[in-house]
């Protein structure tokens, strides 16, 4: 664990959510709604609580991290870029043909990603693969998991969560980027969500509801089910704004795979660096 403060965490947020934007502007596609509802999440995990090393990305005691919701990549590649992964200005080369930054990660393309995802409903059996592992070999290494609430209507979630439980992993950290805006294929209607703190309650996970854009909450829930040795999987369900801290994208789900134009993008980035 690092010891960066709130306000660095604030600061390096916006960071993100900046460097995303630049990516999906420049590229001309991607997908900005979710990956701004999971930016504040992504600063507190890459610069404060998880053990990975930029030098050494396949470190055999490395935290694990399994972006389930894998179109929102361009997130968690403005937080590898920035934590110093690969040089930033790869950034500006998303879902170019030969990038290393593909439309989804891929693990064999960027340094970083623990594994390929982009068929929702896979990265928590990933997930539960790798804490299994680290559990049978004796490792102290955690893994965490981002899914979006959409993907957990995919019955393989529910699997997953089924088989977490069974072998006690308390070394699993589930998130859900819950910003309550799924898009159907068309992004031309909303479609509802379940209490999804009360379905992983009832498959037996330690679970918590918090404020997802509010960095005290998310970091003090960092500490807690750190300590947390209950032999249980942990969950922590993210109440989140979809496209936050962009007036013009909250809370819109025709934002979920649209890039900006050069006015939209001029304004999104003066908004962030004006703060929420």
């Amino acid at each position: 664990m690092n010891h960066t403060s709130i306000e660095e965490l604030k600061n390096i947020a916006k960071d993100l959510r900046k460097t995303s934007l630049t990516m999906i502007y420049t590229a001309q596609s991607g997908h900005p709604g979710g990956s701004l509802s999971a930016a504040d999440l992504m600063a507190a995990l890459y610069f404060k609580e998880m053990n990975v090393d930029p030098k050494n990305p396949k470190w055999e005691d490395r935290d694990r991290f399994v972006l389930s919701k894998g179109h929102v990549c361009p997130i968690q590649y403005s937080a590898l870029a920035h934590k110093g992964f690969f040089p930033y200005e790869e950034i500006y080369t998303l879902r170019q043909h030969g990038s290393i930054l593909q439309g989804h990660p891929d693990m064999k393309r960027t340094k970083g990603i623990d594994i390929s995802t982009g068929s929702l409903g896979q990265g928590l059996s990933a997930g539960v693969g790798m804490a299994l592992a680290g559990k049978m070999d004796e490792k102290s290494y955690r893994t965490f998991v981002l899914v979006g609430d959409g993907e957990c209507q995919e019955g393989q979630i529910w699997e997953a969560a089924q088989t977490a439980v069974k072998y006690e992993l308390d070394n699993l950290v589930v998130f859900v980027d819950d910003n309550r805006l799924q898009c159907d294929g068309i992004c031309d209607e909303v479609m509802p969500t379940q209490d999804l703190k009360k379905k992983f309650e009832a498959f037996g996970f330690d679970t918590r509801r918090i404020d997802g854009h509010d960095m005290e909450s998310i970091v003090k829930t960092l500490d807690e089910i750190r300590e947390a040795k209950n032999g249980k999987p942990k969950c922590v369900v993210l109440d989140t704004v979809k496209g936050k801290g962009v007036s013009y994208m909250e809370d819109v789900v025709g934002w979920h795979g649209k890039a900006p134009n050069k006015e939209q993008y001029e304004q999104a980035i003066s908004e962030i660096e004006g703060g929420f």
